[in-house]
């Protein structure tokens, strides 16, 4: 098989490389060794996809793009609570795409290298019995595993660095070949009547010393701290792992039900126990650059930026539930979101091999927060946008780095896909509607019109609202653009309002689900017309309804006009009509 780009691992951060890389133009590969996408928030692991914005000091930076187009079309469309319906979707939207061909419960196994490239992939399904050789220009390892990069010949790193290596004050006072440990998480659900629990024999026994750095508070969802085998090698150790996370899930519901302490768990039964575990940490594959505890700390601005993170410093011990005298993790809460830079998502010896997720080329101690899920899927779409970029171009992404010119057009195609950069507005010379003059039949007077042309598409923390504000009313607000000279239109993008300042991710935890506005969030508009001028008289050209998605593109039918309106019908309960930014392109 060929392709133009193969992507190794199908969860978020290889499932946003995939989509990132065919919008833009890339046929596509994606190897999935599953028989679902979507890695450690799938329904086989059910991890929530957590990101930047937990934290409440960072309570604005909710990641846009492709991981917020998949949390907002699972908060409108799984009502029911779902990780199955998750699964689905993830589905839908990778196959969705003509110019990606999914392979799923497929595997790598080996690559092929010819002048140091990565020239191919070996890949067996034994579903089909078949095995595939799979050539491509450009490879993304997003496997978590690192294991197209470990078959390839590149250079990675293991374990934790010591105190020497970088001068990380969090790190270990020397290095070792630990990592953080694997999870099995349950869940459980209550019952009109009692609902008894036998352990089988082979189920740890705990007491409840056992508990003291590990809270339990309620028992639908449980539990993070479930973590065993940071000691051992967690690829090659994965079934003596799993057995023994296993022996403990088994033995703490045993512990929640039969010890007396949580009286009230009488009604409760296990519902689903996971048997695929969680991984958090293996091989980190090098790039040009090592992220680490100061690039994060500082929050240091990279210059190829590309993807940023804010989650704490979340390092666990290896020990993991073994180390029941201490805490099950140290947690150091960032002030500020960091940047990620692109030279940490390329291999430093095989220029065509790029990466996202938990592999890329960080510290122990940065990894420790880069790891989470909608980070990593923020660095799958600037993988995956690269990998597009520099074949279109005839680039490495090397070479993309140290072209200042090339570097700039890229991080303005991942601002125009919606993926957010620190401090990096639109400057794109394509978008027509910066040379538009902006009116609107209404505005507040923190939101005038001509905020959607800024530059910025988001709150950035500055005072300063970036949108145009509107009351809905019955006579619909709308908002214009009008151009010196009539322009030829091919398409516009709106991007729109949805909550950015509050959590949204499917979570079994119900504390966790119920704090969301599940749903269509209410900023957002739902139904919009765009109308353009024709000898002074505005004419429908496109209609937008039951919208739930921060970005839309709507594509025109190649019209030269001097003016364009787009009037609100709808929003999905606000009372404003609000819009970030409106882009124009022929």
């Amino acid at each position: 098989m060929k392709a133009d780009v193969v992507v190794a691992g199908g969860g978020l951060a290889g499932v946003c490389a995939a989509l990132a890389a065919a919008r833009n133009g890339a046929s596509v590969v994606l190897i999935q060794n599953r028989s679902r996408l979507g890695g450690n928030s799938s329904s086989e692991i059910r991890m929530h996809a957590l990101g930047a914005n937990n934290p409440n000091e960072l309570r604005l930076w909710r990641e846009t793009g492709l991981i917020e187009e998949l949390k907002l079309t699972d908060a409108a469309t799984n009502l029911q609570r779902s990780f199955a319906m998750w699964d689905l979707m993830l589905y839908d939207k990778v196959i969705s795409e003509r110019l990606i061909h999914l392979m799923l419960d497929t595997s790598v196994i080996d690559a092929r290298v010819a002048r140091q490239k990565v020239a191919s992939v070996t890949a067996l399904c034994p579903l089909v019995e078949e095995s595939y050789d799979i050539q491509a220009p450009f490879f993304i390892d997003c496997t978590g595993d690192a294991t197209l990069a470990a078959a390839a010949g590149a250079r990675y790193r293991y374990g934790r660095e010591g105190i020497d290596a970088f001068g990380e004050s969090l790190a270990p006072p020397v290095g070792d070949r630990k990592t953080m440990g694997n999870t099995l998480l349950f869940f459980a659900r209550k019952h009109d009547r009692p609902m008894p629990f036998a352990a089988p024999s082979w189920a740890r026994v705990f007491q409840k010393d056992d508990f003291k750095h590990r809270p339990i508070h309620s028992w639908e969802y449980g539990y993070w701290w479930i973590e065993w085998g940071g000691n051992l090698d967690t690829i090659r150790d994965n079934q003596k792992i799993r057995h023994e996370l296993l022996r403990c899930v088994l033995g703490i519901w045993d512990y929640i039900k039969n010890s007396g302490q949580h009286p009230s768990s009488s009604h409760w039964a296990l519902d689903w126990v996971g048997m695929i575990p969680g991984k958090r940490e293996n091989r980190r594959i090098e790039g040009d650059y090592i992220l680490k505890q100061n690039d994060l700390v500082e929050a240091r601005s990279f210059e190829d930026r590309v993807a940023y993170g804010g989650w704490p410093i979340d390092d666990h011990p290896p020990g993991g539930i073994d180390l029941a005298d201490a805490p099950p993790t140290r947690y150091i809460h960032l002030k500020q979101p960091y940047s990620i830079p692109l030279r940490c998502l390329y291999s430093v010896n095989r220029p065509n091999l790029l990466m996202a997720g938990r592999d890329i080329s960080a510290s122990h101690v940065a990894f420790a927060s880069t790891r989470v899920m909608a980070t990593c899927a923020t660095m799958g779409q600037a993988a995956g946008t690269a990998a597009a970029f520099c074949l279109q171009h005839g680039l490495t992404p090397r070479e993309l780095v140290r072209k200042t010119e090339m570097l700039q057009r890229y991080q303005q195609r991942l601002l125009r896909d919606d993926q957010s950069l620190l401090d990096i507005r639109n400057d794109d010379p394509d978008d027509l509607a910066r040379s538009a003059r902006i009116t609107a039949s209404a505005e507040t007077q923190e939101g005038p019109a001509h905020r959607v042309i800024d530059g910025w598409n988001r709150e950035v923390g500055d005072g300063v609202v970036h949108q145009w504000r509107a009351p809905m009313t019955p006579a619909a607000p709308w908002i214009e653009l009008r151009w010196q000279m009539p322009r030829k239109l091919s398409w516009i993008q709106l991007t729109l309002d949805s909550g950015l300042h509050r959590r949204l991710y499917l979570s079994g935890q119900d504390n966790e689900y119920y704090s969301q506005i599940r749903g269509p969030q209410p900023e957002t508009i739902a139904d919009l017309a765009v109308l353009s001028e024709t000898n002074g008289q505005f004419a429908p050209l496109a209609e937008i309804k039951n919208n739930f998605l921060r970005l839309i593109r709507i594509r025109l039918p190649g019209i030269h006009t001097a003016a364009l309106r787009i009037q609100i019908h709808r929003t999905q309960g606000d009372p404003l009509a609000r819009i970030f930014e409106i882009r124009c392109y022929s």
